[in-house]
């Protein structure tokens, strides 16, 4: 998946960058890129920080700080897809980075871990896949009701 991620985005940037410059002119193009760099830099200096406050907060009151750490996450992700120069991995970066649409993407993100960790999941611990398979038979060892592994 990577891979292809690798392959395919530097290829639809091009395309954006390509359009976006028929549309108003190269220099206007590239001082619009310069501009959503400085202020995607910008916006990832005042969210990362308060990401950060909301952290250690949530630390140090002995809460458990998922959604700070996911948040956190996907400040740290949108402010390396604002590196990258071009109008799509600046669009998904703002997404991520946002505090009014970071909700979205932390549901998203939430859904994905959820997923992936119940398709991994032995059955015995609630979960549907893994390596004994859907229906908990497979190459390993079958539990009985008050077993202790």
């Amino acid at each position: 998946m990577i891979f292809v991620l690798v392959l395919v985005v530097p290829v639809v940037e091009i395309a954006a960058i390509i359009a976006v410059g028929k549309v108003i002119g190269a220099w206007p193009t590239v001082a619009l890129l310069v501009l959503e760099s400085l202020l995607g830099a910008w916006v990832v200096r005042h969210e990362g920080a308060r990401a950060w406050r909301a952290l250690t907060g949530a630390l140090h009151s002995g809460q458990m700080p998922s959604r700070e750490l996911a948040d956190a996450a996907l400040v740290l992700v949108g402010g390396t897809l604002l590196l990258t120069p071009g109008f799509v991995t600046d669009v998904v970066g703002f997404f991520f980075i946002l505090p009014f649409t970071r909700p979205l993407a932390r549901g998203f993100l939430e859904a994905a871990v959820a997923r992936r960790l119940l398709a991994t999941m032995p059955r015995r611990w609630g979960g549907g896949g893994g390596p004994r398979g859907p229906g908990g038979r497979g190459g390993g060892p079958d539990v009985v009701e008050g077993e202790v592994l």
